[in-house]
This record gives structure tokens, sequence and C-alpha cells, in this order.
């Protein structure tokens, strides 16, 4: 017998069965076990310090290349013919207070505030009283992004 023959009742079983199968597929393809997905390490992650002390900051790889991080080391150069410690302008970050700050960069992805005392600016250049001993890292791209993540601005810290 052809399927054109069928009478009303096969054609509710023939349906019914279908509408079964389909069903079965759908659960099987909806409990079927879910495959572990790897940890990602979290773009930031901030270590308070303790009292006044800045926090440390390490980044992801993907979070250091997304904000363009850039670092320079703290150099010597002659300056109105003594030699004095210099990093360039883009390093300096002023706090709310005004305080002046530049972000070390100890190890790989990891980055310190450190205090610095700007004697002048020359240009793009400046002299600093003190601050991080000369050839210490210091980052000149991405700055001010990690003070805001350090300071809980923006993204949600």
């Amino acid at each position: 017998m052809t399927p054109r023959h069928l009478g009303v009742p096969a054609m509710k079983i023939a349906t019914g069965s279908m509408l079964l199968v389909a069903a079965v597929l759908v659960l099987a393809a909806c409990s079927g076990t879910t495959a572990a997905v790897p940890a990602t390490p979290p773009p930031l992650t901030v270590e308070k310090g303790v009292g006044d002390a800045p926090s440390r900051l390490t980044l992801s790889p993907r979070a250091a290349e997304r904000l363009g991080i850039e670092t320079v080391a703290v150099a010597q150069a002659l300056v109105d013919g003594a030699t004095r410690t210099v990093v360039p302008y883009a390093a300096v970050i002023y706090d709310p207070t005004g305080a002046t700050w530049a972000y070390t960069n100890p190890e790989g992805l990891v980055f310190v505030r450190a205090p610095i005392d700007v004697e002048r600016i020359d240009g793009d250049l400046v002299v600093l009283a003190s601050g991080p001993a000369p050839g210490t890292l210091v980052v000149t791209v991405g700055a001010p992004e990690l003070w805001g993540a350090e300071n809980g601005v923006g993204g949600g810290h």
C-alpha cells in the first residue's frame, strides 16, 4: 500500500511517529554533556597595597595588548650641564590631589605606581628630583588606564 492510500488512522500514526522522533532528537541534543571550557585568566588582578602603599596590578596578555601598553627605561641625561634623571612626560600621572606618579613595570605584566617628584618639565622630557632609579621601566602608553583600574574608575571594578 502506498502512502497516498493510507487511511486517516494510519496518517495520524505516521505523523505522531515523526513528531516523536523529532522530539527525541531535540532532547538528545539538549541532554548531551558539555565540553569543559578552559578557564581564562581575568584581564586584571589588583593586589591592594597595605596602608597607603600602591597596589600591584597584573594584566593578562590580552588586556596588555588591548591597552597597547608601552614602556621605556628611566634615563640619565645631561640637563644644563648636569646629569639628571629623566622620564618622558607621557609617563607622568597626576592624581586628584595633584601628586605625581609613574607606573613602573618590575616584571612581565606587573605594574606598580611609584611616586615621582617633578623638578621641571622641558617639552616632552620631565626632570625628576626623585623617583624610580635609572633603568627602571615606566609605562608611557596605558598609564591612565592603569590608574583607572587601580582606583576603580570605569569597567565595573
